[in-house]
């Protein structure tokens, strides 16, 4: 699979610090023309929020733009989404069972070990990190380093995803050291709330040769 360059996670509890709206957060993104958008609840799961996840869910259906749901198969399955799956999750291969053979499934790694086991998982993408400081998560697992990326980037020809820490100024060298694609929270929701305006900067800035 292809993944683009930008890969952006709509956190509900960033979101909230930085008083915007879920949904809000998605049309922007989506008019902007992102061509992934991953959904991130770490709290519960009431279904208020799961109203507001099958609303942006439609949203990208419009769009035609990939949904990734975080950490719940059930949930994706539901909405007709692809699945991101953490360390503390079911294992991919555990999770196909909820999900049939067909749903993308994306499996999140922090370290060498986990990367390697991963290799054995039947995820369509993985996700290494954080690479550079995080802010995103409250305990997050240590750093893992452009140097890190570069070498078990060369482990697999399944897409590598880039995150932790990313922001405009480092996202390019995570692209150079092999990253086909960057997740990013934080730095897609600027204190002034243009967040068109932020995603036009981030797709330019990708867009040029590293």
């Amino acid at each position: 699979m292809t993944l683009p360059r930008l890969y952006p996670i709509l956190d509900t509890a960033v979101a909230a610090r930085r008083g915007l709206k879920p949904e809000q957060i998605a049309t922007e993104w989506l008019d902007a023309g992102v061509g992934i958008l991953q959904f991130r609840h770490k709290g519960f799961f009431s279904r208020q929020v799961f109203e507001q996840m099958e609303r942006i869910a439609a949203l990208c259906r419009e769009a035609r733009v990939p949904f990734v749901v975080n950490d719940r198969a059930d949930l994706a399955v539901l909405v007709g989404a692809a699945l991101h799956l953490g360390q503390e999750d079911l294992l991919p291969s555990a999770a196909r069972g909820v999900t049939g053979a067909e749903m993308v499934i994306g499996f999140s790694t922090h370290n060498e070990k986990q990367f390697s086991d991963a290799l054995a998982e039947p995820a369509n993408y993985l996700a290494l990190g954080p690479i550079f400081g995080t802010t995103s998560k409250e305990n997050p697992d240590p750093i893992v380093g452009l140097g890190e990326l570069r070498r078990l980037r060369l482990l697999t020809d399944r897409p590598v995803v880039a995150i932790g820490g990313i922001t405009r100024l480092n996202a390019r060298d995570a692209i150079a050291a092999g990253a086909d694609s960057v997740a990013v929270i934080g730095d897609l929701l600027p204190e002034d709330g243009d967040l068109k305006t932020r995603i036009f900067e981030w797709q330019r800035m990708l867009s040029t040769k590293t």
